[in-house]
């Protein structure tokens, strides 16, 4: 019996075919696109990231601004939602005031956001990914990690094969672009993810992690934020060779809840697992006024949409949930959040707006906002959702037709007597 062929550490993205360690170019296609790594074929966690993903998906269907820098938010006192990579070379970036972003790009196109849209196309990459392991952990709408473990047989090739098949085939079908990054952990995974983008695969194995995080800040280790880098800098440790070079054990005498965690990342070691049942915790929504409010009427009809809006997504997602929250910002910018909990979950517009109504008349007291923002969190598979209340059964009914109607014909088929097209921004 002859012996089974060497794993390949090189093969091409395009057409997979396997090809010599110091291959430039595939023999086969002729494509520039090829992926080398020693430990390739050990390598099977994942971290998938959409490329620029709002911003794409308006590229896609919009292909008169794909060569153009695109800015999703809206509002001159909004925030960037989302910058495509041509805005980012004139240095937008998501978070962004919008009016610093379009003094950086004027020539930008915005675009509103969509967000009904971008969870449909993240269902459909999300679904995708499913077909190539159980083990698909979401971190958010555009990106998730991926135990490609025990799945050779399966596919009939090695897990960096499937995901590069698997980016050509989101890239042919859905029509964006994902950035993959392979490893033997999620952090790796995550760090690899961010290597080549966009449009990128690269392979990190953790004999090369500790050269690669030395020289960077602490603050890239997941979890460690401003405060506890400054406790670390207070200690010695600025970057992330000095923790290489700190003995475990007294690392962890002087931070006891995470020196054992810094010690290990520090190193690329970390030993936590894809886990699949992982989900959405919060569906929200919230907007950025153009001009600060306080009138209730007209804080009350935008929290009208807001609800509507998150009432969308908790349908579009199969999910319902039982504790509503509100969140406001005020004039000089303090964040007031006020949460209830009911009793079964819902998905209902009119149960999330009359719950959040009563917080929001409540902190009205001549304070203007500039901000205000609704959620559902508590989720539970839709099916769970309680509509057995007689007026909870009629207003479900009464969504559910407008729902349908809005489907055949438009958003705009169908608008609620308190909906208010006052001066907001699109969040």
């Amino acid at each position: 019996m002859s012996a089974p062929a060497p794993a390949p550490n090189c093969f091409c993205r395009d057409c997979l075919a396997d090809l010599e360690a110091l291959a430039r170019r595939c023999n086969r296609c002729g494509s520039p696109r090829l992926v080398r790594h020693r430990a390739l074929s050990a390598l099977t966690i994942a971290h998938i990231d959409c490329d620029a993903f709002y911003a794409t998906v308006e590229k896609r269907d919009n292909p008169e601004v794909a060569d153009k820098p695109v800015i999703i938010g809206g509002g001159k006192r909004g925030v960037v939602s989302a910058a495509c990579y041509i805005a980012r070379t004139f240095g937008v970036r998501s978070a962004m005031p919008m009016f610093k972003a379009l003094e950086l790009c004027p020539q930008a196109t915005v675009i509103g956001p969509d967000m009904a849209k971008y969870v449909r196309v993240g269902r459909e990459v999300r679904h995708a990914m499913q077909a190539l392991t159980p083990l698909v952990e979401p971190l958010s709408i555009d990106e998730a990690f991926l135990d490609l473990s025990g799945t050779e047989r399966v596919h009939g090739m090695i897990p960096a094969k499937v995901l590069a098949r698997f980016a050509s085939e989101v890239e042919r079908t859905i029509g964006i672009t994902v950035s993959v990054g392979l490893s033997c952990n999620k952090f790796l995974a995550k760090i690899a993810s961010d290597l080549d983008k966009p449009r990128g695969f690269a392979a990190l194995d953790q004999d090369e992690a500790r050269e690669m995080l030395k020289d960077r800040p602490v603050g890239f280790i997941f979890g460690v934020g401003p405060a506890t880098q400054e406790r670390l800098a207070q200690r010695g440790f600025r970057i992330i060779a000095d923790l290489q070079r700190a003995d475990e054990i007294e690392l962890m005498k002087q931070f006891p809840t995470e020196g054992r965690r810094l010690w290990r990342l520090a190193r690329g070691i970390d030993d936590r697992r894809v886990v699949a049942d992982r989900g959405a915790k919060t569906i929200s929504s919230e907007t950025t006024f153009e001009t600060d409010i306080s009138d209730f009427a007209t804080l009350e009809r935008l929290l009208w949409r807001l609800s509507e809006k998150v009432s969308t997504r908790l349908k579009n997602g199969e999910l319902a949930g039982s504790t509503i929250t509100l969140k406001l910002k005020t004039a000089d910018f303090r964040q007031r959040t006020r949460s209830q909990s009911i009793a079964a979950p819902t998905q209902l517009a009119s149960k999330i707006f009359a719950i959040a109504r009563e917080m929001l008349a409540r902190e009205i007291d001549g304070t203007s906002f500039r901000l205000m923002g609704t959620g559902v969190s508590a989720l539970r598979p839709g099916s769970q959702a309680d509509d057995t209340d007689m007026l909870d059964r009629r207003s479900a009914h009464a969504e559910r037709a407008i729902d349908d109607l809005r489907k055949k014909f438009g958003q705009a088929a169908v608008i609620r007597g308190i909906a208010y097209d006052g001066p907001e921004k699109a969040e």
